[in-house]
């Protein structure tokens, strides 16, 4: 079972060394991926625990504010994918005044050695650490021929001769290339979060939605999509799903609403997946609910044909594999 880690102070956090790795992993992208399954293998094989390290908020996200890029993934998805993976201690420190003023020797010394007890520390060929990005690899090998650790980096993933990278990430996103986003991460993208009560103003127009908040984060993508959702079916049910902060009824906080299409259920503080199929177009603002309202049904029959024909295109490949 995977151990949550929050503090950078405080003691060991057990009785044996381990094996880590350290970076923002928005997105736990292929690469990403590839730097854990390493770790992982590197733990098992000295009988260590496996442990990730990275930050909440991320640092940039702490250092520019509104002008730090979007966030692909949740902290909240961070820690399950990174639990299902395997990992011993998922360490989502939070980034603050204290810690982003940290230098890198003490990063080393007070969380790495003194907390962690770190035996080895694997990172990416351009990861930097510390008070004004100070740190690198170097200093890490530097430190650890004298603190008793080892440090070395991956080589970087890549797709067709293209460097994996969250930033190519949210490029692809913000304009629905939802293929090429689905080979970096290895999956399709998906925003996952508990149900809670809205306005109730899709009910009144005929389209009630399962309404998820984003917890204080910029997503990487707005508009109107066509979904599937995890969660709530032996099948993923087919919907369709609005990002963004609904201008026409003066919204100001990113909320995700989704209609399941044919659905009848009650679904609040039940936990949901959205998989994002196809971006249908950018939200916009509507000069009345009656303009919006007419819109929403082009909107929904255009998503229920989209996923009926992904559907029967599914169908037929695996009747031919069968």
């Amino acid at each position: 079972m995977s151990r949550l880690v929050r503090d950078v102070e405080g003691g060991p956090l057990a009785t044996q060394p381990s094996v880590v790795c350290i970076g923002a992993f928005d997105g736990l992208h292929v690469g990403h991926q590839a730097l854990v399954r390493h770790t992982l293998a590197r733990a098992r094989s000295i009988g260590a625990l496996a442990g990730v390290i990275s930050f909440d908020p991320l640092p940039r996200e702490f250092l520019l504010g509104a002008e730090a890029p979007p966030r692909v993934a949740s902290a909240r998805d961070r820690f399950e994918r990174l639990r299902a993976m395997g990992v011993d201690l998922v360490g989502l420190l939070r980034f603050n005044a204290r810690l982003a003023s940290m230098s890198a020797e003490d990063f080393v010394t007070r969380v790495l050695v003194g907390r962690w007890q770190v035996a080895e520390v694997w990172v990416g060929e351009d990861f930097r650490f510390g008070h004004k990005r100070r740190g690198d690899l170097a200093l890490l090998r530097q430190m650890g021929e004298t603190l008793g650790f080892r440090a070395e980096a991956i080589e970087t993933h890549e797709i067709d001769g293209q460097r994996v990278s969250s930033s190519a990430v949210r490029a692809a996103l913000a304009v629905g290339d939802f293929d090429t986003v689905e080979r970096a991460l290895g999956r399709p993208y998906s925003i996952s979060g508990k149900v809670i009560r809205g306005r109730q103003l899709g009910r009144e127009l005929g389209y009630p939605t399962a309404n998820q908040r984003l917890a204080g984060v910029r997503p990487a993508l707005t508009g109107i999509f066509a979904t599937r959702v995890h969660g709530v079916g032996e099948r993923p049910w087919p919907a369709v799903s609005s990002l963004g902060t609904r201008p026409t009824v003066d919204g100001v906080e990113p909320l995700l609403e989704t209609h399941l299409f044919d659905f009848d259920g009650d679904l609040y503080g039940r936990r949901i997946e959205v998989e994002f199929v196809a971006r249908l177009r950018d939200e916009l603002k509507f000069e009345s609910l009656e303009a919006l309202t007419e819109q929403m049904h082009r909107d929904a029959a255009q998503a229920r044909a989209i996923l009926a024909a992904q559907a029967s295109l599914s169908n037929n490949v695996d009747r031919k594999s069968a």
